[in-house]
């Protein structure tokens, strides 16, 4: 990629990043500039005097702030979701939007699989009870993966990977897309919605959190399970209509749930400290497992995210530089 005058092209970061995105891009002659004291209408005040932008998960990029971004050419997200970014209205004024979801799908992946030996094999009901003093060996006889079907909702980044992880276990793995065809390999079986729901002992979630997947998983949809179905999600916490889990986790439908992500999280994936009754049986019940939505968030994936957005943001500028566009 040339390098280009900072004065010419500048990049606001509107959330903290790893320090390699300033350090690549000002290699290249950009401008970064990080404001943290500065919102809201100040923002929009110095919004069209950059012509990138890189975000996380805190800021969220409107129609009013793109408006007010008036020399914008592209968008960077650090990380897989897009939620936060209005990226049909930025993409028909133009401006390119790039994410890394490469970065942490093997994070997730791993903590996927790490969840769900948890959740099978009792480990940390287990653990707690050793630490008090209690030896209880029937009570946590686990469950084995091997031989059970794990389907798979969503097999892009992140759902192959998680599917990669389980070659070792000698699961009949299957995995529904509705955006992908023709994508069986040594991992996994294509799937339809149908064998989904007559054959899989084990559902994991790796969608996006769009309007068409908001509360996917609710009582009509677990009602579709021929078997009782475990539950991970990794994806997103309103991807589960956390009402309609519990109801199954009472009646056995769902035997236990391994959830990185709750419906109880804000925009920015800070938790709301809810008093909802539901997450209250959520928290008590030693059937499911919690975690804060850490699964992509290792210190191998911090570096790697940035890395990755940054090659992506290089590639992309300089092919639409070199057409002309």
């Amino acid at each position: 990629m040339q390098k280009v005058p900072a004065t010419k092209n500048k990049i606001l970061l509107l959330d903290p990043v790893h320090p390699l995105i300033r350090v690549r891009f000002e290699e290249y002659g950009y401008q970064c500039d990080y404001f943290p004291d500065l919102s809201g209408n100040d923002l929009l005040k110095i919004a069209g005097d950059y012509s990138g932008i890189i975000v996380r998960s805190k800021f969220t990029v409107d129609r009013k702030f793109l408006d007010a971004a008036t020399n914008l050419e592209f968008i960077g997200r650090v990380g897989a979701g897009m939620e936060n970014i209005d990226v049909e209205y930025a993409r028909k004024r133009g401006i390119r939007c790039y994410n890394s979801p490469e970065g942490n799908r093997d994070a997730v992946g791993e903590h996927a699989v790490g969840m769900l030996l948890a959740l099978l094999n009792h480990m940390t009901r287990a653990d707690r009870q050793v630490r008090q003093g209690v030896w209880s060996r029937e009570e946590n006889r686990g469950v084995e993966i091997m031989g059970k079907t794990i389907g798979i909702i969503g097999y892009g980044n992140m759902g192959s990977a998680f599917a990669r992880r389980l070659k070792g276990f000698e699961a009949k793995v299957i995995a529904y897309d509705k955006y992908k065809k023709r994508f069986s390999d040594v991992y996994v079986t294509e799937a339809t919605m149908e064998q989904i729901f007559s054959d899989t002992d084990i559902l994991s979630l790796h969608v996006p959190l769009t309007p068409e997947t908001r509360y996917l998983v609710d009582q009509d949809y677990l009602n579709h399970f021929k078997k009782p179905v475990w539950l991970v999600n990794t994806s997103r916490g309103q991807v589960v209509k956390t009402a309609d889990l519990v109801k199954n986790l009472k009646s056995g439908k769902v035997p236990g749930a391994a959830l990185d992500v709750l419906e109880f999280e804000d925009a920015s994936f800070g938790f709301l400290n809810s008093k909802d009754p539901d997450f209250a049986f959520l928290a008590a019940s030693d059937r499911v497992i919690l975690t804060p939505h850490i699964a992509g968030w290792t210190r191998e994936s911090n570096e790697k995210l940035a890395r990755i957005l940054v090659e992506k943001i290089q590639k992309g500028e300089r092919l639409k530089k070199l057409s002309g566009d």
